[in-house]
């Protein structure tokens, strides 16, 4: 067969095959999509992904239902999706450093991070922010890692838990800062947040809902993880501004579907994505809840994922982090 002929015969096959992708599409989704949240109600992650699935249900006229299914570092839920028929129909929300870290974390997951699943888009990036409590007498950064080095062991920082994504992020800032910390774990971030607030520990890596602790003067913000300032956190500098380089941890939450989900129902679903994030209401409701949104493609959130995986294995190897 001439080269020619060829190109005429796959140029043929491409112009059938664009409507009938269409059609694929337009077909779904066809009754109710179900998203599970691998965390408890009530949180961010139940609010951010509410959020979502609210503005999908009014894109596609069908409702958008979140189910619950929290437990063992996400990896329930994440089991639960990855088992399930890959027609669109079950959607994990997916926290990317979560998800990752659980993946090096857990033995016997019965699914792999990256292969069993298909990246469907993300929805939000947003920081983790280095909080003091004011009587650790650090006005920056800077001042910190002076005082971690000059009191190597006694500085001490609180997570919400062994593994966790606070403390991950911690265990990288104490590594690449070249100091000595030490990790106290708590049940979740309220008890957490309750001991910086308390003076019972020094500093940790919290989320954007420390704010209002911030503004009211009970905690200080030394620096955000992000590789640029964060709006949701003006006026504070990264941590590479801050004079401790190569720490850049940034919090993405997306939605990932069963491998094996058709090509045409990804497109069709990050298309919609993108269209939920378009709009002022979608984007106002998830900058009050402390996320930034951010759009990308299935492709670029599944090479995001894959890195992070292989990023969280490291430090999870370097630090000995293990989990019960």
């Amino acid at each position: 067969m001439s080269s020619r002929l060829l190109r005429a015969l796959i140029s043929m096959v491409a112009l059938v095959a664009v409507p009938f992708a269409g059609a694929v599409a337009q077909n779904y989704p066809a009754k109710p999509v179900r998203v599970i949240v691998p965390f408890p109600p009530g949180g961010s992650a139940d609010a951010a992904s509410r959020s979502m699935a609210e503005k999908l249900s009014g894109l596609w006229g069908q409702p958008v239902v979140l189910e619950h299914k929290p437990g063992a570092g996400t990896t329930i839920a994440a089991a639960y999706v990855a088992a399930s028929p890959p027609d669109g129909y079950t959607i994990l929300f997916c926290g990317a450093i979560s998800h990752a870290a659980s993946a090096n974390l857990y033995r016997n997951l019965g699914y792999d991070a990256v292969k069993s699943f298909a990246p469907l888009g993300t929805i939000s990036l947003s920081p983790f922010i280095l909080v003091v409590n004011p009587s650790t007498k650090a006005g920056s950064v800077r001042e910190l890692v002076e005082l971690a080095r000059a009191r190597p062991g006694e500085l001490n920082y609180a997570s919400s838990g062994n593994g966790a994504s606070p403390h991950l992020a911690a265990e990288m800032f104490a590594r690449a800062a070249r100091i000595k910390i030490v990790h106290i774990p708590f049940k979740g971030m309220a008890p957490a947040l309750t001991a910086l607030l308390s003076g019972e520990v020094d500093l940790i890596f919290a989320d954007v809902a420390v704010m209002p602790q911030v503004r009211s003067g009970r905690l200080r913000a030394l620096a955000v993880t992000t590789a640029k300032p964060s709006p949701l956190v003006p006026g504070v500098p990264t941590l590479g501004e801050a004079g401790v380089a190569g720490v850049e941890i940034p919090s993405v939450t997306g939605f990932i579907a069963p491998a094996g989900t058709p090509r045409e129902t990804v497109a069709f679903i990050n298309d919609s994505m993108g269209r939920a994030l378009a709009s002022s209401e979608l984007r106002e409701r998830l900058i009050a809840l402390g996320f930034e949104p951010f759009e990308s493609r299935p492709e670029e959130f599944g090479a995001f994922l894959a890195a992070e995986v292989r990023r969280y294995a490291q430090v999870i190897r370097d630090a000995g982090i293990r989990v019960d």
